[in-house]
């Protein structure tokens, strides 16, 4: 009996063990089919985990990810970017669709079995699927950044009175290449989404040269001098001119340019001239000559000079060259010794047929501040580069080394007063300076023209200046300073 009853509940213990483990069993794969549903644990779509979640918790919690702004910082601002704006979109439905394949793709029992035993699956990422419109997002920084919150250099300005600038402010502007890379990388990231916005330091910029032309207008009206100047500057890099012409503190027209007396800077297109018709392969003795002509601005070696031109004609072959660069109004009607014939009398030039200004010019030799100034700046770029009109004018007769030359004789002036006494000292000043005291024993003309080399920017001057009185060295030298001072301190901000 005792046998019976034990195999008795030993069968009905062996049939509770197995209803409980089929009751485990099918709760478990209950389970398992419930969590089958969901996306497993350890999983992520672009970035973001999704462990446990549906597919459509999964889509807005991607959503809720990668529609939140991006924040940017640039120039102490913070600008929220809603990246709807430019252009950035997530392809929800490609990264699920992976997602699902992952989920669901396995074999059901083999998943089962491993959920019984307590196999943790696999990590699994899904990479973003996302796209960006560049155009869109490189429009939104220029227009809504950029254009907002860049600085742009401010430019050094003129002291009033003065010949010295105030220097200008460095800008910055928005590294839009840059700013394009941290932005997508951003707008691609689940939890960097924000970003320091670089940006490019210019420097101050130069003043304008309409400022520079304000302040050299103010310093010959705010001087002493009352008579006429004509003022005429190159930039030798850009080629921007300013030329102007001042009478008794009043501004009148340059068109045409005013004709002066040309005196001693009639000796340039005079050397010129001679370069052009006898060659630049000098000998000592014509060197010498050349160099008392530039250097001491010596007449009787002027005169030397204008015979191995052309014994007969000098003065005229010399206005010949003149007209063939287009200087209508620069000319030579003789010799410097006294009592030299005229051969160009009563010369009408568009210079010296204005009836609305007049400034006396010799009737043996003319210019004007433009035309000289044109003059110089065609030596230099022939020198520099083998450009200008002297080249183009007379391309047999004329090189490079041709104008350099000329150059070389002009940088022995070294009067060390009008233009070169307003630069540095050092600064090379190749000029001609003249003055001449006319019959009745007083000086009424004053001109001085050069190629003034620094190290900011290399320029033209040229000033004439007359005075139907007296032209008081005392006045007009520290005109000539001050103007060269001013344009020499807008290409040498940093160092005035």
């Amino acid at each position: 009996m005792r046998n019976r009853n034990t195999n008795t509940i030993l069968r009905g213990v062996s049939i509770l063990f197995l209803l409980a483990a089929f009751v485990l069993s099918i709760v478990s794969l209950i389970t398992y089919s419930r969590q089958r549903n969901n996306y497993p644990t350890g999983m992520t779509i672009a970035g973001v985990p999704v462990g446990g979640l549906s597919p459509a918790q999964a889509s807005q919690r991607l959503l809720e990810v990668y529609t939140s702004p991006i924040e940017a910082n640039y120039n102490e601002a913070v600008i929220h970017i809603d990246p709807g704006t430019v252009g950035f979109s997530i392809d929800i439905e490609t990264m699920l669709a992976a997602a699902d394949l992952t989920r669901t793709g396995g074999s059901f029992w083999g998943g089962f079995w491993d959920y019984i035993w307590g196999r943790t699956p696999p990590n699994t990422q899904i990479p973003l699927s996302a796209s960006i419109s560049e155009e869109r997002l490189r429009e939104y920084l220029q227009n809504e950044i950029a254009s907002r919150y860049d600085e742009p250099p401010a430019p050094a300005q003129p002291v009033p009175g003065g010949t010295t600038f105030l220097p200008g402010a460095p800008g910055q502007t928005l590294d839009l290449d840059r700013a394009i890379l941290l932005i997508t990388d951003a707008l691609r990231s689940p939890s960097n989404r924000s970003v320091a916005l670089s940006f490019n330091r210019s420097t101050a910029a130069r003043p304008t040269i309409e400022n520079l032309e304000i302040l050299l207008k103010q310093i010959v009206t705010t001087s002493d001098f009352d008579g006429l100047i004509g003022f005429y500057m190159m930039d030798l890099q850009t080629g921007q001119e300013i030329h102007f012409a001042i009478n008794n503190k009043q501004e009148i027209s340059t068109e045409p340019d005013v004709a002066f007396t040309a005196s001693s800077t009639i000796k340039v297109p005079i050397v010129a001239s001679y370069l052009i018709n006898r060659g630049s392969d000098l000998d000592a003795q014509t060197a010498d000559i050349i160099s008392r002509v530039l250097g001491r601005s010596d007449n009787s070696a002027t005169d030397l000079v204008l015979e191995r031109i052309d014994p007969n004609n000098g003065p005229i072959i010399v206005t010949q060259n003149m007209e063939a660069l287009g200087l209508q109004s620069t000319y030579l009607g003789g010799m410097f010794f006294l009592g030299a014939p005229n051969l160009l009398p009563g010369r009408i030039t568009p210079g010296n047929s204005r009836s609305d200004v007049f400034a006396d010019p010799d009737p043996y030799s003319q210019t004007t501040a433009s035309e000289m100034g044109v003059l110089l700046a065609d030596i230099y770029q022939c020198a520099q580069n083998g450009g200008g009109a002297l080249i183009a004018a007379f391309p047999d007769k004329v090189s490079p080394a041709t104008c350099q030359l000329l150059i070389d004789f002009m940088a022995q002036d070294k009067l060390g007063s009008l233009i070169q006494g307003g630069v540095p000292d050092g600064t090379l000043v190749p000029h001609k300076h003249g003055y001449v005291l006319s019959r009745d024993g007083i000086m009424h003309d004053t001109s001085d023209v050069g190629i003034v080399y620094t190290p900011g920017g290399n320029f033209v001057l040229s000033i004439y200046t007359y005075h139907p009185v007296q032209n008081i060295w005392d006045i007009t030298n520290p005109l000539f300073v001050n103007l060269t001072q001013a344009v020499y301190n807008y290409f040498n901000i940093a160092t005035q």
